[in-house]
């Protein structure tokens, strides 16, 4: 990393602040004379503030050279210009350039202590009363715990934007919370690495031993393996993981763990021969999935007197005859409270869901469908004919502040009005969402899950579709017939070839199926960007934005990282009329196709019908439309839903020219170029390779080493989740 640049120097002017995270351009007067501007998170900063600014030079494409602080001194103003223009910039509301202007008059440099410690004597101005005095105290005051906020985190080499996030969730109380329970910021909200968060309690005096380290480690270990897919972790293996986090004796582990159980924080439950310990929300949310889904299955559904002879008439009207495995989905869908239907691809599960929503409509059924993201929700619009949408906004999500966690409008005080609910990716769905739908249903609501079991599991905690299968409580359909149609697609051949541990066939080119193989890192990049470039567009007619590349890892030389930057200059160069802009190492374009990586509850869309809506989620694809000519904000389109980003919520979005085989799952794509070279072994699997195959709808290009093709496809190796409801669904039917 380059050495930083650092300037001291009197706040001249603000130019913009955000007031929600705190992102501000202000000039500064240097000590040198010398008027720069500088831009970063700098909460409540106003002319007359003294600041020292370390970060780092960057050149804006409209605005020129501007240091982007990362670090931060402040100090407040001391002689009575600077303290004047300090408060009449609107830092302490209820006073402005004319109030201001008094009060410094009376008191001169002591103004900011009489504000903070003796507000009542700010009546002996003429036009403050008692209360305005109160008033203007309470608003300086509320300003002063900020910057004390953030002058604790400076201490410890902690970003600005920290206190705004601890400051949304602690409000005035934020310093005094963090002081007590440095813990906190690593809790979801602010994320801050345990070994940091350790290093400041032990530095505050928090002995080695005490039963707040012990149990902050507990939860933070719990916390993480969450996010590694575990809805829960064996006791053993919990308190081995937190011993090696701390360094210290089992034994007090173990007491720092009853104590959670104890308050109720960990749910400790034997499930099958294990020790499980949960956190509760993730305990709450599999043992309500489980009552909830046993009230449906116990549901009696039986209208299969009717349905076969109402297939034989869907039959006639869509003019297909099923396959036997299909018409056996369809009745069952007639029958069953609760119906899975899987299968590979080419095996039909798009004419069977068209069949089942048949039937549902001929028994006068109220259909909705859903799937887990907008590109697999907008997919099953066009293969069905009927709206679909993302569970999320089915289920009317939304996020509440004073909680910090997502809220749902619709649960069972206020339950979807539908007779039968039909969900496709359901191998996308992770456990919490998977139990707040199943909380959205009325009693007697018809459930229809479809999907792919040998796909990747979901991104977040939980193998829920996996679980249901194997349970042996849910009826399930297995579609394993390839029909002749898809026997033709080279892809489809490759992809259950896979499945069953075969490496594609890599020799014979044809179709919509080819391999070229590099062995090169460089080379394999290189021949991914021409063919999106130039070959398939020119030669297949195929355009760069419908075509995706895939790879397994986000490092090294094939990873994401690289390969959008390279895509970036091949397919989206730099000219004069497109407006880009600088975030940290990123550079952002006009035209730019960009990536939503986390999921962000407050951004606000709209669609050109005037639709308006909230929330875009980890896997959004988009293109930056437009750029702020100040720099201050882009405007993006995700689907037909434009948003504005403000430039802050840069570290939000990522290139998308490339993306990883996980971020692509549950989309389909036109054509697919696959960089496959050797990545981390955690990656070498075969259920990688396969989704990335099954991403393809027209054409798959396989780009990279035949070995790491093959070391894939024969690597079932699949990393083991913890999750209990497999076992609590098989045990509570018996």
């Amino acid at each position: 990393m380059e050495e930083l640049t650092c300037c001291e120097g009197t706040v001249h002017s603000v130019i913009f602040q955000n007031a929600e995270n705190g992102y501000t351009v202000l000039r500064l007067l240097t000590e040198e004379g010398e008027v720069i501007t500088v831009v970063g998170c700098i909460p409540c900063v106003a002319p007359g503030e003294r600041l020292t600014v370390s970060g780092e030079w960057e050149t804006h494409p409209q605005h020129g050279e501007q240091l982007r602080a990362l670090e931060l001194e402040r100090a407040l103003p001391e002689d009575e210009e600077e303290i004047f223009s300090y408060l009449s910039s609107g830092v302490c509301k209820g006073v402005g350039p004319a109030i201001a202007r008094r009060i410094v008059d009376r008191f001169g440099v002591e103004t900011l202590d009489i504000l903070e410690q003796e507000p009542e004597r700010l009546q002996t101005i003429k036009g403050i009363t008692a209360k305005k005095a109160q008033e203007i105290a309470a608003g300086f005051r509320q300003h002063m715990g900020l910057r004390r906020l953030m002058a604790f985190l400076a201490r410890y080499q902690l970003p600005p934007v920290l206190a705004m996030q601890l400051r949304q969730q602690y409000g005035d109380a934020a310093l005094e919370m963090v002081r007590g329970n440095p813990y906190l910021l690593s809790s979801d909200a602010c994320g801050v690495e345990f070994s940091i968060t350790d290093e400041i309690a032990m530095s505050m005096g928090i002995a080695a031993d005490s039963g707040e380290r012990l149990r902050a480690a507990v939860t933070f270990e719990l916390s993480h393996n969450e996010n590694n897919g575990h809805v829960f972790l064996p006791r053993n293996k919990l308190v081995a993981a937190t011993c090696q986090l701390l360094d210290c004796p089992p034994e007090l582990v173990e007491q720092a763990l009853d104590d959670l159980v104890e308050r109720r924080a960990v749910v400790q439950e034997q499930v099958a021969n294990v020790e499980a310990c949960y956190l509760r929300r993730l305990w709450e949310a599999e043992v309500s999935a489980c009552v909830r889904l046993n009230h449906l299955l116990a549901m009696e559904a039986d209208e299969s007197r009717q349905a076969e002879r109402t297939v034989a008439e869907i039959e006639r009207e869509q003019g297909i005859t099923y396959a036997p495995q299909q018409r056996q989905a369809v009745q069952a869908a007639a029958r069953e409270g609760v119906l899975i239907l899987t299968g590979g691809p080419g095996t039909g599960k798009t004419t069977t869901v068209r069949g089942i929503v048949a039937l549902f409509q001929k028994m006068g059924l109220d259909i909705v469908l859903a799937a887990p993201t907008g590109r697999a929700a907008k997919r099953m619009s066009e293969l069905t004919g009927m709206e679909a949408q993302t569970i999320h906004r089915l289920l009317g999500m939304s996020w509440s502040e004073s909680a910090r966690q997502v809220t749902f409008t619709k649960s069972e005080k206020e339950p979807l009005e539908a007779d039968a609910v039909i969900v496709d990716e359901m191998s996308m769905v992770d456990l919490a969402l998977f139990s707040a739908l199943l909380r959205a249903l009325r009693p007697g609501t018809r459930l229809v899950l479809v999907g792919d079991a040998d796909q990747l599991p979901s991104v977040g905690a939980g193998n829920v579709f996996s679980d249901l299968i194997r349970s042996g409580r849910v009826e399930t359909v297995f579609l394993r017939e390839v029909f002749r149609q898809a026997e033709q697609s080279a892809i489809i051949r490759n992809a259950h070839a896979v499945n069953i541990g075969e490496a594609p066939s890599l020799t014979n080119n044809q179709g919509d199926f080819f391999f070229l193989c590099r062995r090169d890192a460089e080379r394999t990049v290189s021949t991914v960007v021409e063919l999106c470039r130039t070959r398939l567009p020119e030669k297949m007619g195929i355009p760069a934005d419908q075509i995706q590349v895939l790879t397994p890892t986000r490092k090294g030389a094939s990873g994401t990282i690289h390969l959008n930057r390279c895509l970036q200059e091949a397919l989206n160069p730099p000219k004069p009329d497109k407006r880009e802009i600088m975030w940290g190492e990123r550079l952002f374009r006009e035209g730019d196709r960009i990536m939503q990586t986390r999921n962000d509850y407050d951004v606000v869309w709209e669609k050109a019908d005037g639709a308006i809506g909230t929330g875009m989620f980890n896997g959004d694809v988009g293109k930056i439309v437009q750029i702020d000519p100040s720099g201050e904000w882009l405007a993006v389109d995700f689907d037909g839903r434009g948003a504005l980003y403000g430039v802050e919520m840069l570290n939000e979005v990522e290139l998308a020219y490339a993306m990883t085989v996980h971020k692509a799952q549950g989309s389909e794509y036109r054509a697919v170029v696959m960089a496959a070279m050797p990545a981390a072994q955690s990656l070498m699997a075969r259920g990688v390779l396969y989704t990335a195959l099954t991403r393809a709808r027209e054409l798959l290009i396989v780009v990279g080493d035949d070995a790491a093709i093959r070391t894939m496809a024969a690597n079932d190796r699949q990393q083991r989740r913890y999750s209990g409801l497999r076992w609590r669904l098989a045990h509570s039917g018996e």
